[in-house]
């Protein structure tokens, strides 16, 4: 069953006024609520498995209602579909984030995705990463089921776009790069001709593949805007393959801890391979996961947050909140990740300050060797086949 809420702004106003006064009985009156005030407790298992009750404020829940907009920038009768559960954070957020611009909602389950994405059309899609792969895999079940003519000539096509896209980013510097040296003049503007007349003669195809091959697909999937994924990490594989057809998926990175977003790829640098510029009022930075020492940019480390998003701490758990908060603030996601470096030239110019992300802290295996190996990387070029459905790597 589909349900469509939208609601305007005036309805917003009086929704939010109408909460601004908590009964207290010891005292007998109202008590106007106050930014730090705990606004919900969200339970979340974390890392360590054992349930915890988040405490956001309505701060962090404002911080996300007045920030998200440079990420989504939609618009009034804009049509947002979305399958997750209310009580999720990422699910919570965007929906606040939407009544507060009167934007339509259509909430939809995995049996109706096909159906509703067809019949409502939407703009935006807002959800977790295994969405996107459903939807990569039946695209392709599709191709792979017409005529072998069609097929041939469609997987030429989309093969000739992938690699239109690639050299596009290399002349419109973005190219994820972390070293932090930049190249030499002349070996960039070697790759700049080389990139320019690549995608110059591929670009009579790459249209060719619009009209023969992706505008049906659009117009089965609709998502006329953006697709917006969290929550997860988004195969590289899935990611490149949205961009190479034209349909935008912006990937964003956060924790319920965080009310939870904390960086998110713009609609006009969706960088490949990141989770974007942190959002506003928002700070990251990378330590080293032995010392704690700040690490520069391009250096793999723990990845830390500090700043309005960030929650208040765990309910009745000071322990848990003295863990992952330190004293300045600083929260620590237990994920491992990197910043791109800044370059004013090069294939690299427009990655400075995004945030990659490799794992979890947890996850990673340190061989014999002492070299560190993060299993995602490896789990994500496997599951790329068609025969392997669910992958685990492991290791001592």
């Amino acid at each position: 069953m589909t349900t469509m809420i939208s609601l305007n702004l005036d309805e917003k106003i009086a929704m939010h006024y109408a909460t601004q006064a908590s009964y207290s009985s010891q005292q007998g009156v109202f008590e106007a609520i106050g930014p730090e005030d705990v606004a919900t407790l969200i339970y979340t298992s974390g890392t360590g498995g054992t349930p915890k009750g988040v405490m956001l404020t309505h701060r962090n829940l404002l911080h996300q209602i007045n920030n998200l907009w440079d990420i989504v920038p939609a618009v009034p009768g804009d049509r947002f579909l979305s399958m997750l559960p209310p009580w999720h954070a990422y699910e919570r957020s965007t929906e606040y984030f939407i009544f507060t611009h009167g934007i339509q909602q259509v909430y939809t389950t995995v049996k109706h995705l096909k159906a509703d994405l067809q019949h409502h059309q939407p703009h935006y899609i807002i959800s977790v990463p295994l969405v996107y792969e459903t939807l990569y895999s039946s695209i392709q079940r599709q191709i792979s089921a017409s005529p072998p003519a069609r097929k041939t000539v469609a997987l030429a096509l989309i093969k000739i776009s992938l690699l239109f896209m690639e050299a596009k980013k290399i002349y419109e510097g973005t190219v994820l790069s972390n070293s932090p040296v930049k190249p030499s003049f002349i070996f960039y503007m070697f790759n700049y001709l080389r990139a320019r007349i690549v995608a110059a003669l591929l670009w009579p195809l790459h249209n060719l593949a619009k009209m023969l091959v992706y505008k049906k697909i659009h117009s089965s999937i609709g998502i006329s805007k953006a697709g917006i994924s969290g929550g997860g990490s988004l195969p590289m594989h899935v990611d490149k393959f949205f961009e190479a057809i034209g349909i935008k998926v912006q990937n964003g990175y956060g924790l319920t801890e965080t009310s939870p977003v904390v960086a998110a790829r713009r609609p006009f640098c969706n960088v490949l391979g990141t989770v974007g510029h942190p959002i506003k009022h928002t700070e990251i930075k990378i330590v080293d996961i032995e010392t704690g020492e700040v690490l520069p940019d391009g250096s793999k480390g723990i990845v830390k947050i500090k700043g309005l998003p960030v929650m208040k701490g765990y309910y009745k758990n000071p322990s848990a909140t003295n863990k992952a908060l330190d004293l300045e603030g600083w929260f620590n996601t237990g994920d491992i990740g990197w910043i791109a470096p800044h370059h004013a030239t090069g294939p690299s110019r427009k990655c400075g300050g995004m945030l990659v992300l490799e794992g979890r802290a947890k996850d990673t295996i340190v061989l014999t060797t002492g070299e560190n190996v993060e299993p995602a990387e490896l789990e994500e070029a496997a599951s790329r086949s068609s025969l392997i459905d669910q992958i685990m790597v492991i290791g001592q």
